[in-house]
């Protein structure tokens, strides 16, 4: 019998059960997939207190990794025997499951120098680091980025491709093992929000000029001063909300503080048209398999434990990428 984690109504970490599933056979353009390992992101607290909603009852995960042990009626970019990883948003939620039906267009075939734990790790956290790195600004050898969350999974693959771009990297961070983490992985500088203000910081640093581009996943609590850390025309790039939602905002703020950019992508948007993601999943692939960028694993979690994983994950204790492995 089949095993997962499922929602039958918002709440906290307490909602999730996990149960028997019955599973069956891939419809038309669909795939049985089992999986071996499932990412941990912090977009699937979203899905599960509401913030995304979604029909209930429901699925839970958006992204994992495993094998193709069956193939429904006119599927041709995966046979039986596959090794593939996923991630999407709506059309992959149900990923917290040991075996599962899923479409198969968002499947993505895995070389042999890519893991399944790898891939369940840095699917979604890696493309996202993809086209921020090559889609989103043009940068140049020499510019400087804020980045916030830096030892968390996103901010250790974005500091390593950065570094290899020749950016300069300011990482924020909650602790100083944090801080540690951050700098191994390629960030030049370090600054402790627990007590230290990040826009003044980030002026000494750059000799009151300001970075090119902030990456902000944090949102409510650190909007104002990460539009205070850019140069004038620099790019404020908002990730997500982990401290909630930024409140509305006159646009004229953007005049006053250097007529700013600002802009709220969503990895959706980068990967819908075949070509571009493609595009996004060989430079990742490339830049993984090649060991330019490594990807750290320092959560593993057992499926059944997908409430403590949720408590975890939403106390700001974990560091890298994390992944439940079946």
């Amino acid at each position: 019998m089949a095993k997962a984690v499922r929602l039958y109504e918002t709440g906290g970490p307490e909602v999730l059960r996990y149960e028997d599933i019955e599973v069956g056979d891939p419809g038309a353009g669909e795939v049985r997939i089992r999986h071996v390992a499932v990412g941990l992101n912090f977009a699937d607290t979203y899905f599960r207190n509401g913030t995304y909603p979604v029909p209930m009852p429901n699925g839970m995960g958006v992204e994992a990794a495993g094998i193709v042990i069956a193939v429904g009626e006119g599927v041709t970019n995966v046979a039986e025997g596959d090794r593939v990883t996923y991630t999407g948003f709506i059309n992959t939620l149900g990923a917290y499951s040991t075996e599962r039906l899923i479409p198969a267009a968002p499947l993505i075939k895995l070389p042999e120098t890519i893991s399944f734990e790898t891939a369940a790790a840095m699917t979604m956290r890696g493309l996202t680091a993809s086209y921020l790195m090559r889609r989103i600004y043009p940068f140049q050898k020499g510019d400087s980025i804020l980045l916030h969350a830096a030892a968390g999974g996103v901010g250790l693959i974005v500091s390593q491709w950065a570094k290899r771009l020749g950016l300069t990297v300011i990482g924020t961070v909650s602790t100083d093992a944090k801080a540690e983490i951050a700098q191994a992985h390629g960030c030049d500088y370090t600054i402790n929000y627990s007590h230290e203000d990040v826009a003044s910081r980030v002026r000494e640093m750059t000799d009151g000029v300001g970075v090119n581009v902030v990456f902000d996943s944090v949102g409510k609590n650190t909007f104002m001063s990460s539009l205070d850390s850019l140069k004038r025309r620099g790019l404020m790039v908002c990730l997500g909300t982990a401290s909630g939602t930024i409140p509305p905002f006159d646009p004229q703020i953007l005049a006053m503080k250097g007529s700013l950019y600002m802009t709220r992508p969503a990895l959706a948007d980068y990967i819908a048209d075949p070509i571009e993601k493609s595009a996004l999943i060989k430079e990742l692939f490339d830049q993984v398999g090649s060991g330019n960028i490594r990807i750290d694993i320092n959560q593993h979690y057992a499926l059944e434990d997908a409430v403590l994983a949720h408590r975890d994950l939403e106390s700001r204790k974990l560091t890298g990428s994390s992944i439940f492995v079946i």
